[in-house]
């Protein structure tokens, strides 16, 4: 079984940075890519960013330019760096990660209980 334990969500003034931590634990093989959802009010859970285990990134529309995915695959963590952050990044965000099974190398993905992070403007 895998865990996701994220931290780092809060409340910043519009414009301020915000840093977010998720760290996988449990039985694991490999991860395969690690990443960040956001569920604002009424919507949808969107695609914030999301890193594969070689470094490639890819970005929702409202993130590229001012957030920034990372990953330390030794520690099975990804982070999120958020600056000038606006209202409209509120929300509840989500870590994921895909785990690649042994042996058959099957994926699955595994969410974490997510973290608010508010932006007041």
């Amino acid at each position: 079984q895998v865990h996701l334990v994220e931290s780092g969500g809060g409340l910043v003034q519009a414009g301020g940075p915000l840093r977010l931590s998720c760290a996988a634990t449990g039985t694991i093989f490999s991860i395969n890519a690690m990443g960040w959802y956001r569920q604002a009010p009424g919507k949808q859970r969107e695609l914030v960013a999301d890193i594969t285990s070689g470094g490639s990134t890819d970005y929702g529309d409202s993130a590229k330019g001012r957030f920034t995915i990372s990953r330390d695959n030794a520690k099975n963590t990804v982070y999120l760096q958020m600056n000038s952050l606006k209202p409209e990044d509120t929300g509840v965000y989500y870590c994921n990660a895909r785990v690649v099974a042994p042996i058959t190398s099957r994926l699955r993905d595994y969410w974490g209980q997510g973290t608010q992070v508010t932006v007041s403007s």
